[in-house]
């Protein structure tokens, strides 16, 4: 015994004489400098391609050749809104269980819409206005941020930027050391208590250059002559929603009248975007990302894309200019990150929350099958006929995400049976033209619809927050009868959005298997060897990973 125990010694010192000259086991986890995510708001995946052969070699086509492309992304939810989309992707999760379930919902027990982000128990950090208020505390699960958070004890820093507060505040996730929005009251980038108590020396001295008013001096006219944009229809066209004080929808918008007076103006020019990159550029410097030894993470949102679309759509000239300026500045951003975090030494992704519709106005021009709805009209109808066929008084609550919301306390009060109410708003809601079909949620099973469908409509359920019935448009229709479109439709043109990967640990190529938004985080968290969200559902992209 005495031999083997002497024996033993040896091998323990052995052993410990090796771990501290040569240990075979890698002294820590291999991850890139900084991780950037980009959501391109309203981004339609054939944009890529659309206007290919306009983008400069550095920005969407340095994407497209250099990086790893999943062509055959898909959102698995429905209805397809900016805060559902921003927050499946940085969760992996759907809005039946990360609980954002639109940018507003109906909450019977208050008895009004809660704004997804809103938290009243929190202060503007950065103005007067209350364009703060805002937090994370509505979204039920982590996002990979948090976990990258969690991963490192703390010690990577994730910071997030968007024009939108949603667009900012879903990203950063619960534990983000700072989310930053846009207060177009000031012109200024601002944060919550949820954050901070006082904003930052860097985003203050930001804030001074008053970058706004240099864009808003501009003025939006095209960086190439206009009789160059063949992808677009006309520049003058009725269906385009006019800028406040225009006569016509057309080339310049003149916003040298705004400096100084509306801040607002700036998140419909596509500047609006290059002041975010410009913020995001400054985060960089200023709070060492990627540089202290530690895997930081940028999340950005560019929401200057999407106020475009709805207003012009998106065959329009502004769109295509909107999108060639954004290449230009992704050129620029990619530099910058070349030249700060070192090429190869991070991780890139872009995507998308969502595509958008085709103005309708523009399909009905060019023969194709469209047409505008007006939901508030259908409630007041449905109403009046709920109340002489079942003596229920204002029965609907609201028509919100593509779905009818009922007061149940009415109707018990009525004495009237609940499930009658609901079959004959479907019966009525199904003879509406534009109106494809209309469904009980909780009798999905039963329904006449395609499995695809039935998915993502429970993949768009929460039980606590949705509603009743779920209506499902025609294709191409959609809820205005206003200039201008939208999107929250299942359909390819408002749920297939680019998912393409760059840099660290990213091998090049291109795959056409179909995929989902919900597979962003999980592939982003398989790179970082970090844990999955906690309400993470997707699957990891392993076409993409060396």
């Amino acid at each position: 015994m005495a031999i083997l125990f002497s024996n033993s010694l040896k091998a323990q010192k052995t052993i410990r004489k090796n771990t501290t000259t040569a240990s075979p086991y890698p002294q820590t986890v291999a991850r890139p400098k900084l991780v950037v995510g980009i959501v391109v708001d309203q981004m339609r995946w054939d944009y890529l391609y659309r206007f290919y052969s306009r983008y400069g070699q550095g920005g969407f086509k340095r994407l497209i050749n250099e990086g790893f492309s999943a062509e055959n992304t898909l959102i698995p939810y429905t209805p397809t809104i900016t805060a559902c989309g921003h927050a499946s992707i940085y969760t992996g999760s759907v809005p039946a269980i990360n609980g954002i379930i639109g940018n507003n919902w109906f909450d019977p027990q208050l008895g009004r819409d809660v704004y997804c982000v809103e938290d009243k128990n929190v202060s503007t950090v950065g103005s007067q206005s209350k364009k703060g208020l805002m937090s994370p505390k509505n979204l039920l699960v982590t996002t990979v941020t948090d976990e990258l958070r969690m991963a490192t004890n703390f010690r990577s820093k994730v910071v997030s930027v968007s024009i939108k507060d949603r667009g900012a505040v879903l990203p950063g996730g619960h534990t983000a050391n700072g989310s930053y929005w846009y207060d177009d009251m000031t012109g200024n980038f601002i944060t919550s208590t949820h954050y901070m108590q006082q904003l930052p020396t860097w985003v203050n001295d930001f804030n001074a250059r008053k970058l706004p008013n240099k864009y808003l001096a501009e003025d939006w006219n095209t960086i190439y002559p206009i009789e160059t944009y063949v992808e677009s229809t006309a520049d003058d066209k009725p269906y385009e929603r006019l800028f406040k004080d225009e006569k016509t929808a057309t080339f310049p918008h003149l916003f040298k009248q705004y400096v100084n007076k509306n801040y607002s103006m700036l998140t419909s020019m596509p500047q609006g975007n290059t002041f975010t990159l410009e913020f995001a550029k400054t985060a960089i410097s200023a709070e060492k990302l990627g540089l202290l030894g530690n895997t930081d993470f940028l999340a950005v949102s560019l929401s200057s894309t999407d106020y475009v679309g709805h207003q012009f759509g998106p065959n329009s000239i502004e769109l295509e200019d909107t999108y060639l300026r954004l290449d230009k500045d992704l050129e620029d951003f990619f530099s910058y990150l070349d030249k700060t975090i070192g090429k190869g030494n991070y991780l890139f992704f872009l995507t998308a929350d969502h595509g958008v519709t085709h103005v309708p106005g523009f399909s009905k021009e060019n023969k194709l099958p469209a047409g505008g709805l007006a939901p508030k009209k259908y409630k007041t109808q449905l109403d009046s006929l709920i109340l002489a066929e079942f003596n229920v008084k204002d029965a609907i609550f609201t028509m919100i995400n593509n779905q009818l919301i009922f007061d149940t306390d009415a109707i018990k009060a009525a004495k009237a049976d609940y499930s009658k109410i609901k079959q004959f708003s479907i019966d009525y809601l199904v003879k509406q033209e534009g109106v494809l079909n209309a469904v009980d949620v909780k009798d999905l099973g039963n329904a006449s619809l395609p499995q695809e469908l039935k998915m993502k409509i429970v993949n768009g359920y929460n039980a606590r927050r949705s509603g009743d019935i779920y209506i499902i448009l025609d294709a191409g229709w959609y809820l205005t009868l206003s200039p201008g479109t939208g999107h929250a439709a299942w359909n390819p043109y408002d749920s297939h959005i680019p998912n393409l990967f760059m840099g660290w640990g990213v091998k090049p190529g291109k795959t056409n298997k179909e995929y989902y938004m919900t597979d962003i985080a999980p592939t982003v968290s398989a790179l970082l060897h970090i844990q999955q969200p906690s309400g993470s559902i997707g699957k990891v992209i392993t076409e993409l990973i060396k």
